[in-house]
C-alpha cells in the first residue's frame, strides 16, 4: 500500500499525529547525529577502544599471564620513554622522523598531483604513463633501499626519497582516478560557457575532484609513515625507525612498544590536522 493510499484509509486526524511522529522522530535523529559530530564527543568516544586495550594489557601483565621479557607493563613503557626524555634522545628521535615525513610527503604529494593531472586529463599521457607507474608501484618498499643507498649515499636524500616514493602513489591513483570519472555533463556545459584549459579545470574540474584529493593526500601521509621505518633502516643513527630497530636488537621490548605508541600517535595527530584541512578545502571549493 502505498503512502498515498494510507492518506485516503487513514482518518485526517490520525494522518496529522503521525506526520507530527515522523516530524519528531527526525529532528531526534538529526539531533543525534549533530551530537556525534561534536569534537569533544568524537574524541571522547575515540579514546574509549584505546584506554580498554590499556587496562587489558595492565591486566594481561600484572596478573603474570605473559612473561615482562615478551610484554612489559604499561608502566615501564612510559618510564622507558621518560629516560629517553630525560636524556634529551626522544625529543631528537621525533624531531628528526616528524622532519622526514613532512618533506618526504610534501614531495611525493606534489609529485603525485602532477602525475595525477597528465594521466587523468590526458589520453596521451595516461597511455604513456599509466602501464609503468603501475609496475613500478608493485615494487616493495624494501627493494628500493640498496638502490637508493648506491645513488644517493647514505644521507637524508635517500631517506626522504624514499618516503616520497611511498607517498606518491596513494595522491596519484585516487586523483587519477577522480579526473577521469568527471561527469561529462559538467564538463561539457563548462565548456558551453567557453571554459577552456585551465579556466575549466579550475572551475568545473577541480572542484569536482577535491574530496579526491584530500582522500588521497591522508593515505599519502598515513603510507609516509608506514615508509619511515623502512627508510630509516637505511644506516640512520636517529629517528623513530632507528630507535625501533635499535631496540630489537638490545631486546629493549619496552622501547619497541613506546616506538609503535609514538608512531600511532603522531600518525594520528597528523592525520587530525588533514581532516581539518579537508572541512577548509570542501567548504571553500564544494
Amino acid at each position: 500500500m502505498t503512502e498515498a493510499d494510507l492518506r485516503v484509509v487513514v482518518p485526517a486526524d490520525s494522518r496529522d499525529a503521525l506526520d507530527a511522529a515522523k516530524g519528531e522522530y527526525r529532528h531526534a535523529d538529526a539531533g543525534a547525529r549533530r551530537a556525534w559530530d561534536r569534537p569533544v564527543v568524537r574524541i571522547l568516544a575515540g579514546l574509549v577502544l584505546p584506554v580498554i586495550i590499556v587496562l587489558a594489557w595492565q591486566i594481561v601483565t600484572t596478573s603474570g599471564l605473559v612473561e615482562p621479557y615478551r610484554l612489559p607493563t604499561p608502566a615501564s613503557v612510559f618510564l622507558a620513554g621518560v629516560e629517553l626524555a630525560e636524556s634529551g634522545q626522544l625529543y631528537t628521535h621525533i624531531a628528526i622522523s616528524v622532519q622526514r615525513v613532512l618533506l618526504g610527503f610534501a614531495i611525493g604529494s606534489v609529485i603525485g598531483l602532477a602525475a595525477a593531472g597528465i594521466v587523468g586529463l590526458s589520453r596521451l599521457g595516461d597511455v604513456l604513463l599509466s602501464p609503468t607507474l603501475a609496475a613500478v608501484r608493485a615494487v616493495p618498499s624494501l627493494a628500493w633501499v640498496p638502490l637508493l643507498i648506491l645513488w644517493m649515499q647514505i644521507g637524508e636524500e635517500s631517506k626522504v626519497t624514499l618516503i616520497a616514493i611511498g607517498a606518491f602513489f596513494p595522491v596519484y591513483t585516487t586523483v587519477a582516478s577522480a579526473l577521469r570519472h568527471v561527469d561529462p555533463h559538467l564538463v561539457e556545459a563548462g565548456r558551453s560557457f567557453s571554459l577552456h584549459g585551465w579556466s575549466l579545470f579550475r572551475t568545473v574540474q577541480l572542484p569536482a575532484v577535491i574530496p579526491s584529493v584530500v582522500s588521497g593526500l591522508r593515505l599519502a601521509l598515513a603510507q609516509a609513515w608506514l615508509f619511515l621505518v623502512a627508510a630509516e633502516l637505511i644506516a640512520s643513527s636517529m629517528g623513530l625507525g632507528f630507535l625501533l630497530t635499535d631496540s630489537q636488537n638490545s631486546g629493549r621490548v619496552d622501547r619497541i612498544l613506546l616506538s609503535i605508541v609514538l608512531l600511532a600517535v603522531l600518525g594520528t595527530i597528523t592525520n587530525g590536522v588533514l581532516a581539518l584541512a579537508e572541512k577548509y578545502l570542501l567548504k571553500r571549493w564544494t
